[in-house]
């Protein structure tokens, strides 16, 4: 490895000059930042997987129907995952205001900075193969920091959603059907129509992991900047 020398870059950190490349490592996502975006996503997996199954039950199990409790496994499982989520966006909020920079992106969108709809349309046109060249960013870039705000927002209703309809189910005496059953009653107390959209929130999700997988990965092939590898070791690198 040559000599490392300290170049110009975004945030002014320190550029290496390695095997004729110019690497920058910047370090991005905080530990406790990158578990909750794993955990996470193994809860919206399980969601997911656990919801559709209680929509769409299984198939009857031959024996006796007490010998059984597949289901309530499946259900077990969904209210679960439900609360750790549900935890895991207040420490998100938490986080947000105790962390670093990169912590409050999702929280603070500039929509009033024309520069950040300049760079929001660009990356747009990146995504859709309209523009050939990506740009850099040690952070979210504008189209990935709007949709982030939007997922978290859209996982705090499907969270009041779900505790509303799990409050009804243990009943009107429980105490998270009186901090949650307010939700129903936005529904002029029609729980089905929460069931229905709560439903419809799932297949959102389903189609947003398909859109943010496929941008990750083309933006760690494509713009020679890590996504993947840095919300694992909390690094971004940079190559020219």
């Amino acid at each position: 490895m040559s000599k490392a020398r300290k170049t110009y870059s975004y945030d002014g950190s320190t550029a290496l000059r390695i095997q004729g490349q110019t690497v920058t490592s910047v370090y991005v996502y905080e530990a406790p930042l990158r578990i909750w975006h794993w955990v996470t996503v193994l809860c919206v997996f399980t969601l997911c997987v656990t919801g559709y199954l209680i929509g769409k039950p299984l198939a009857s199990l031959p024996g006796e129907a007490s010998a059984h409790f597949l289901m309530g496994y499946i259900r077990f499982a969904h209210f679960s995952a439900g609360m750790v989520l549900a935890v895991g966006l207040l420490f998100r909020i938490y986080w947000g205001i105790v962390g670093n920079t990169y912590a409050r992106e999702i929280f603070i969108v500039p929509v009033w900075d024309p520069q950040w709809w300049h760079e929001f349309f660009y990356e747009l046109k990146w995504y859709l193969f309209i523009k050939r060249f990506p740009r850099k960013y040690v952070g979210h870039n504008p189209v990935g920091q709007i949709a982030m705000f939007f997922f978290f927002v859209f996982a705090i209703l499907m969270s009041l959603s779900g505790l509303a309809l799990y409050g009804e189910g243990l009943g009107h005496d429980s105490w998270i059907w009186h901090t949650f059953g307010w939700v129903v009653s936005l529904t002029g107390g029609n729980s089905l129509a929460v069931h229905s959209w709560h439903r419809l929130g799932m297949w959102a999700i389903v189609m947003f992991i398909m859109v943010h997988v496929y941008a990750a990965v083309r933006e760690d092939i494509m713009s020679k900047q890590t996504l993947i590898s840095t919300m694992i070791s909390g690094f971004r690198m940079f190559k020219n």
